[in-house]
């Protein structure tokens, strides 16, 4: 059988690449020939994945429950792929910086439409039983989330509100422990650490720490500014970093808000949440006022942060 000049070009250059790397050609096309066909399931693993759900009740909501916090992880990790690609350029040119966000973008539009799953997709008594048995995990220790938040924004604007001024020139280990989301883990009788608050400190505390010093010129605020100053044209990417404020701090958040209203409002007085997490003041973005890119907002949208889109969330209950 006569071999094809298409053939011979690609052989010729295969025997190019392996003489350059000192490797015998011959070996590697045995290996190929014995090897067995790619499937779709063994390169995803799908056997795999779809074996990591563990529920620890027989309530068979629980399942939906835990799928869907895989799915979000796995968005966050999509999201935290392209982080460390804007992170890492060695030449970061701003098409290549607003495609990215703009990705991330899609991945969080793509979690906050489908968190009617969450919403609307399990019964509430069965919820608020397994609930228990997951004591004191809780979403609020996603490790993921923190990293995009630490990536996206300058770490002073993760600082609490009420400390952000005297700890604006002080290290990240200072501002850590100033830090937003611990407000939002503590016991509501007695402002203590929860002990979820404590278990998630002590397994990524020294990862966001190392985190924020690495990523302290190369956060996308900082890369803003620093285009700016340079005088290049950022418009698209201001609009970009725009819709990742309110996809990450408004929507994001409203959409466990409006979650968390509906399975642990309870009159006379709010159910707690799985880890204790007071999360009446913790959700609602009024309150927390996180602000990955203060510059691209005005005085007055400031002020109001999130104040339309709560007043919205709350008329649809």
């Amino acid at each position: 059988m006569s071999i094809s000049p298409e053939i011979e070009k690609r052989l010729n250059l295969l025997q190019e690449k392996y003489d350059a790397m000192g490797q015998d050609m011959t070996s590697y096309l045995d290996g190929l020939l014995h090897a067995d066909f790619l499937t779709y399931w063994d390169y995803i693993h799908l056997d795999t994945l779809l074996s990591l759900q563990s529920p620890k009740t027989q309530f068979p909501d629980e399942e939906i429950f835990i799928m869907y916090h895989q799915i979000t992880e796995l968005y966050f990790k999509l999201s935290l792929h392209e982080c460390k690609q804007i992170a890492g350029a060695e030449i970061l040119t701003i098409d290549f910086f607003t495609a990215r966000v703009k990705r991330i973008n899609r991945y969080f539009e793509a979690l906050t439409n489908s968190f009617e799953i969450m919403v609307d997709g399990m019964e509430k008594e069965q919820f608020l039983q397994f609930r228990m048995s997951l004591l004191p995990a809780s979403g609020f220790q996603s490790g993921q989330y923190r990293m995009i938040e630490i990536h996206a924004t300058s770490f002073i604007n993760l600082v609490a509100p009420a400390y952000r001024d005297e700890l604006r020139d002080a290290s990240v280990e200072q501002q850590f422990e100033q830090i937003y989301w611990k407000y939002g883990a503590t016991e509501l009788s007695t402002g203590k650490k929860t002990l979820t608050l404590n278990q998630f400190e002590k397994k990524y505390a020294k990862t966001f720490i190392e985190l924020g010093k690495s990523v302290h010129r190369t956060n996308f605020n900082t890369l803003l500014h620093q285009m700016q100053a340079r005088g290049e044209n950022t418009r698209a990417l201001e609009e970009q970093l725009r819709q990742l404020d309110i996809n990450v701090n408004v929507n994001w958040p409203l959409s466990h808000y409006k979650s968390a209203v509906r399975y642990l409002h309870r009159e006379p007085e709010e159910i707690k949440a799985t880890g204790g997490t007071n999360w009446q003041k913790y959700l609602p973005p009024r309150f927390q006022k996180r602000i990955f890119y203060p510059s691209l907002w005005s005085e007055q949208e400031v002020n109001e942060w999130g104040k339309g889109w709560v007043e919205k969330v709350v008329s649809e209950l």
